[in-house]
């Protein structure tokens, strides 16, 4: 009888040994959160996504910096995405605030493709936000100029070069994507009639520039993420504010008018030490935000 009460003891004690080995990792996960006190994730997606897109990137967070508030604000799905993105940037900003309200110690944003365009009309509109990090995930930050599956699937009666006289119409700036057409061979035309890119970068007089820039360089870092295998960002350094000339040779953004300028605050983001680049080769556009080399990459440090 003593065996059996001392086998029955021992195999409680290592049933309790094996929850606690379950269990302590967990409590010490969520203790160091507490402790760390992470701060929310907005994601903003992009053309044609959902927040359904993005459960993979969801997942990397919270394994690496357990008990993250992570929000994908679920507007403008899949063809909705083709609104104009004024219309998209009072949206996502009306879903926002209430999150970087909340927030004392403020939020990060990751923001991919078009949505990282989204984020950067919040940022500059928004005079109270309190975002911290600021991550563009393989976005066209300096526009877009290039024949893609999307192009031909949205316009199929228009390649690059002849996209124009459509797009820099007022029917055409009621859709998303010509807002930030960026024909390299037109210059004036796309600073006269962009509705949106040109009047973020200043490329035109804009009364609200001052104001506009006071408010983007409230956030503490800027990561922009791209990539050369992106095939759909074009060119793939618009990413990272690069652009074509008119002999479609890329100019880098340290060599970009709006950088020299200042504009909106690149240059002084530098300066600062707050401008981060991360380029990865092999990633594919739709797969940035399910890559999680990327995410330890490029995203993971900027998310404490």
């Amino acid at each position: 009888m003593k065996g059996s009460h001392s086998a029955f003891l021992s195999r409680r004690a290592r049933r309790y040994s094996g929850v606690a080995g379950l269990l302590y990792p967990l409590l010490g996960a969520c203790l160091w959160a507490s402790v760390v006190g992470f701060k929310p994730v907005v994601i903003v997606h992009g053309l044609f996504d959902s927040a359904e897109d993005f459960n993979h990137l969801q997942q990397f967070i919270n394994e690496s910096h357990p008990g993250t508030n992570v929000t994908v604000i679920d507007l403008f799905d899949r063809g909705a995405s083709l609104e104009p993105m004024w219309k998209q940037v009072e949206g996502f900003k009306a879903a926002i605030y209430p999150i970087l309200q909340n927030a004392e110690d403020g939020v990060h944003f990751i923001c991919y493709s078009q949505g990282g365009l989204v984020c950067r009309g919040i940022l500059s509109t928004l005079s109270d936000h309190n975002v911290q990090s600021f991550i563009s995930l393989s976005s066209p930050q300096a526009g877009q100029y290039g024949d893609t599956d999307y192009l031909s699937y949205l316009f199929p009666q228009f390649v690059k070069s002849n996209l124009f006289h459509f797009c820099y119409t007022s029917v055409g700036q009621r859709i998303s994507i010509c807002n930030y057409w960026n024909d390299p061979h037109h210059r004036d035309l796309y600073v006269n009639s962009s509705d949106y890119l040109a009047l973020l970068n200043s490329e035109r007089p804009n009364p609200n520039a001052t104001e506009w820039k006071k408010n983007f360089l409230k956030i503490k870092k800027l990561v922009l993420i791209g990539g050369p295998d992106d095939g759909v960002i074009t060119p793939w350094q618009s990413s990272q504010f690069g652009f074509f000339d008119d002999n479609e040779t890329v100019v880098e953004m340290q060599h970009q008018d709006v950088f020299l300028r200042d504009v909106f605050g690149l240059k002084t983001l530098a300066a600062r030490g707050d401008l981060i680049i991360c380029s990865v080769p092999g990633v594919e556009h739709v797969f940035w935000h399910q890559n999680e080399t990327v995410f330890h990459m490029c995203m993971e440090k900027w998310l404490v």
